[in-house]
């Protein structure tokens, strides 16, 4: 079954919890004893509803504070797909969190309070929506049953975000509003009744439609090798297979291929998923691949196809998203990971700080502190072969690991 990856983002109190909660409810995907606990929860705070948002609020702090702070993951599931909800936080002090969270997803929800409309908190979260590349966002106004279902005020809000949509950089971007109130469950599973001026598809509708060309960049096939499969058996005895999984397209046996860093040419021989062989690995699929040739690979080699090389440097330009308490200064050493493979790198230079708000950048900058979002420019002990995250999500990014804690710090795009 498809699975797809959904980031939510939303200011405080504006009802993102809310909304999972409800979805969760209206799937039928709460267990009984967890409705139970949400019902006894919202009768001793007094409620005459049920609070859906204890169903994913679950740290103590978060409960207390009625605020999102650390990442959780809801899995839920349908007849047509299985969904992984990345319920992040959306306070600015949290942008590390809400970068974790969306880094892996493929679609996006990002909250309004009809009430409030537009605030600075949305040009924040649609700023690491457009940085992180995702194709499909969803911008769900929500309490519409506050605003008394108002068709104007949903309208006025969708201009608003409209102004703010001109400034991405990131065109291929399709943006959908739908009005909504998590509380009352309007256009969440099932289309509302109370607004019937909106002919769209509901929150959850959205999403069992949405094609998988709409969520993918698709075309650049990229195999880094995390295992080399040598057999302690007679019968297979010469056996030699590279174990990984293919990023961004596609790769088929009789594929011409190159092996990097080595630049070793050879034709991909067989395509192995278990104990079944396949003419075709399909994008993300983890796959072992034998080769024509005997040439050397090993963990952290990437095998891409002859005509289509990703880029081999010691240096580049990312985006860094900062995550620890300890500044980033030029001059300072970190691990970068890359996929499976591991280089140390310097920080050459900051070059600017990024403001997520859309307001300009801050050139003035000698390093950066937690939740600072900057370009930077490292050098590295060794060559990877990366693209531009524009270009790949997948070989494009990166994380940036403390070479004393081993703690990760930062996390990257390339551009």
């Amino acid at each position: 079954m498809e699975v797809l990856k959904i980031a939510t983002a939303g200011s405080v109190d504006d009802g993102k919890s809310t909304l999972i909660g409800r979805m969760l409810y209206d799937t039928k995907s709460l267990t009984t004893d967890k409705l139970e606990a949400i019902s006894k929860t919202s009768k001793q705070k007094g409620y005459d509803y049920l609070d859906f948002s204890l169903a994913t609020d679950g740290l103590v702090a978060e409960r207390e504070q009625g605020i999102t702070i650390d990442v959780a993951h809801i899995y839920f599931s349908t007849a047509k797909k299985s969904y992984i909800i990345a319920d992040t936080p959306g306070h600015v002090e949290y942008t590390r969190n809400m970068v974790t969270g969306a880094s892996t997803s493929q679609a996006a929800i990002i909250l309004i309070d009809a009430r409030k409309g537009v605030i600075e908190q949305t040009h924040r979260h649609f700023f690491i929506n457009n940085l992180l590349r995702i194709k499909d966002v969803v911008v769900a106004i929500n309490k519409m049953d506050l605003v008394a279902y108002s068709e104007e005020t949903y309208n006025a809000i969708k201009s608003d975000f409209e102004a703010l949509m001109a400034k991405r950089d990131y065109q291929e971007q399709r943006i959908t509003f739908i009005p909504v109130s998590a509380l009352k469950g309007d256009n969440v599973v099932h289309r509302s009744d109370n607004m019937p001026w909106y002919q769209g598809n509901a929150l959850l509708e959205h999403f069992e439609v949405l094609d998988r060309k709409d969520i993918y960049n698709v075309g650049t096939p990229r195999f880094p090798v995390q295992y080399v499969i040598r057999p302690k058996t007679e019968e297979h005895h010469d056996f030699r297979g590279f174990a990984g999984k293919v990023y961004g397209g596609e790769l088929s046996v009789g594929d011409k291929v190159v092996a990097l860093p080595s630049r070793t040419r050879s034709t991909i021989k067989e395509i192995y998923a278990y104990d079944k062989k396949y003419k075709t690995a399909a994008r993300r699929s983890s796959v072992t691949i034998t080769l024509e040739d005997e040439i050397n690979l090993s963990r952290g080699d990437m095998l891409v196809k002859e005509d289509d090389l990703p880029t081999v440097d010691k240096q580049f330009t990312a985006t860094v998203s900062w995550m620890d308490a300890q500044q980033l200064r030029p001059g300072s050493k970190y691990v970068v990971q890359h996929g499976v493979n591991k280089a140390l790198a310097k920080v050459d230079a900051v070059h600017h700080k990024i403001r997520p708000d859309y307001s300009g950048i801050d050139e003035d900058v000698d390093g950066l502190t937690m939740n600072d979002i900057a370009q930077v420019s490292f050098k590295l002990n060794k060559p990877i072969f990366y693209d531009a995250f524009k270009e790949h999500r997948t070989n494009g990014s990166f994380i940036l690991i403390d070479t004393q804690s081993n703690n990760t710090v930062g996390a990257g795009f390339i551009v």
